[in-house]
């Protein structure tokens, strides 16, 4: 296989522990019943994943494979870290902490709810746990995690997520010398952070906990990861340039740890370093999908793609941010095939593709790609392609379509209000802003300006108290930029360069931000701010395959200015 040299299988490490499974389900026939994943441990690269010591490991001999599922479990590899918790377990049975690590490993708590078959899991797991012996502090744990799986037929996602979160709390102030409790008490803040507000209130809290650890733990990968998360707003972003930096090195085997410094890189519109963690990214992931034999892509790959995409856009390179869209365009299946990760991509980068370059023929025509899966369970990211549709036609002013495609984002919105579920409240809104967007340029293209311009400015106003979706490096279009454009086609160039330097402080570095930037200060005769912002567009696309007519442009004013 192409990626086989660069596999580690961890031998040596659990050669030992392997022929527990019979032993184990012997003593304990209720294990029998439970579907734990098994195997061995695909890990790319040298298989490292970051240094800890989890003191509550149970025999000597299983300490070194629990620290290590534990260092998985925070680089977010649930698959290898379920089934390194599962060797533990075959080779003590009456360990506690092994039941524990396998019900982090299907919680997924910064990600995506567990489905129905993990819940039932879950619970089969804390019912055997429940009965082993254990001392205080591993009852302790338990019983944190053992509160996300109590009633889950009856109680929502985000109550229990929240019961989870105050029981890790109470671990956190009861065990002060306890890395690992305050490190799963930050990540449990952040899984009940309020995910529409920009208060960053749990993220702020969390943050300043995880940062009092890294001096005494400078290779945890926990600490630098969940930082990285909760920094991932305008607001923290800065504070967290560093951290990126260094958590990729810190867990070089793990794909997610390769991606995640591009959170805060887009954030702060540092593309070149974006690109470059994307690229080790979806190089490592397609290494797992390799060795994995997984039927479909593996879903980091697709999620590294949609940043590796919006990187290259803002850099003006459409060479490059094709030739990542041709790598993943005619895929038929994803695993998991349920992650929002994985699915948002498919409709978000052709969608970005057509937007960004204003070529709104292209958008007006996507089509929607064939997978492996049922759109109408995925209303938001279904969204996003009848969104692309809406704008790209009013542009064209083929206005059927456009109010068709309104039509169909409206019914997508209800889908997703009566989903009732408060952790889908940033995508409702998300869907809002879009479906606001589009009525605004379908109302303007038809000449009635005044109510294009005030639909278009209420989409503003949601979005600027709505936070990013996690999963996205950004909305398809700001609507801030879209007033913007709006203001200008109106004439209204002071009041169209206020809206592009509010947008370029929460979305630094955009293209289209600058460049609009730009020419609204030109119309506005302000020719040093335009040539600061045209020289600011150059400097983005230095050394990236550009052959868009705004970098002409931007050449052919700062030449006439030097004259």
């Amino acid at each position: 296989m192409k990626h086989s040299k660069n596999i580690l299988i961890l031998v040596c490490l659990f050669l030992s522990l392997s022929a527990c499974k019979d032993k184990t389900q012997k003593s304990n026939p209720a294990l029998a019943s439970i579907d734990f994943l098994r195997g061995e441990l695909l890990l790319c690269g040298d298989g490292q994943f970051g240094e800890l010591k989890f003191s509550l490991s149970c025999s000597y001999e299983t300490r070194s494979a629990f620290d290590l599922a534990v260092a998985m479990l925070h680089s977010f590899q649930y698959s290898e870290a379920e089934k390194a918790f599962v060797k533990v377990l075959d080779a003590d049975p009456n360990c506690p902490m092994a039941y524990w690590g396998v019900a982090m490993s299907i919680y997924h708590a910064a990600w995506f709810p567990p489905t129905e078959k993990d819940l039932i899991k879950g619970s089969k797991i804390m019912k055997v746990a429940k009965e082993l012996a254990m001392d205080d502090k591993q009852r302790d744990y338990i019983n944190a995690i053992d509160a996300f799986y109590t009633d889950w037929e009856t109680i929502d996602h985000n109550t229990r997520a929240k019961r989870f979160e105050k029981k890790m709390e109470q671990i956190y102030i009861k065990y002060p010398e306890d890395i690992e409790a305050a490190i799963f008490y930050s990540l449990a803040l952040f899984s009940t952070r309020d995910r529409v507000g920009k208060d960053y209130k749990n993220e702020r809290k969390a943050g300043k906990i995880l940062e009092s650890l890294i001096i005494d733990n400078p290779n945890h990968p926990g600490i630098y990861h969940y930082i990285i998360h909760n920094y991932d707003n305008p607001v923290l972003a800065p504070k967290a340039l560093e951290t990126a930096r260094r958590y990729a090195k810190i867990a070089p085997s793990s794909s997610h740890a390769q991606h995640m410094p591009s959170h805060i890189f887009t954030r702060l519109g540092i593309w070149e370093e974006s690109i470059e963690s994307n690229l080790l990214s979806a190089e490592s992931s397609r290494c797992y999908t390799e060795a994995a034999a997984l039927n479909g892509s593996y879903f980091e790959e697709l999620h590294a793609t949609d940043y590796l995409v919006y990187a290259y856009l803002q850099k003006g390179d459409n060479l490059n941010a094709e030739k990542q869209y041709n790598l993943i365009k005619n895929l038929k299946a994803l695993y998991p095939a349920n992650i929002t990760a994985a699915i948002y991509p498919i409709t978000a980068i052709p969608a970005r593709l057509a937007l960004e370059n204003r070529n709104w023929e292209q958008a007006a025509n996507l089509e929607l790609q064939e997978i492996d899966l049922n759109w109408e369970e995925f209303p938001w990211q279904k969204a996003i392609y009848h969104f692309a549709k809406a704008l790209g036609a009013s542009k064209i002013k083929d206005f059927d379509t456009a109010e068709q495609q309104i039509e169909v984002l409206k019914k997508l919105h209800q889908n997703l209000i009566a989903q009732n579920d408060r952790s889908k409240v940033n995508q409702i809104k998300q869907v809002e802003i879009q479906i606001k967007t589009s009525q605004a340029w379908l109302s303007f293209k038809r000449n009635d300006l005044k109510n294009g311009l005030l639909i278009m400015q209420e989409a503003v106003e949601i979005e600027k108290v709505t936070s990013k979706h996690p999963v996205t490096p950004g909305n398809v279009l700001p609507a801030i930029e879209l007033l913007g454009d709006m203001l200008l086609e109106l004439n209204k160039p002071e009041e169209a360069l206020v809206a592009y330097e509010q947008n370029l402080k929460v979305h630094p570095r955009r293209f289209n931000g600058i460049y609009g930037a730009a020419i609204a200060a030109k119309q506005l005769g302000d020719n040093e701010k335009a040539t600061l912002y045209f020289e600011q567009l150059l400097e983005l696309t230095e050394n990236s395959n550009v052959e868009r007519p705004e970098i002409k442009e931007a050449r052919k004013f700062i030449g006439q200015e030097a004259i």
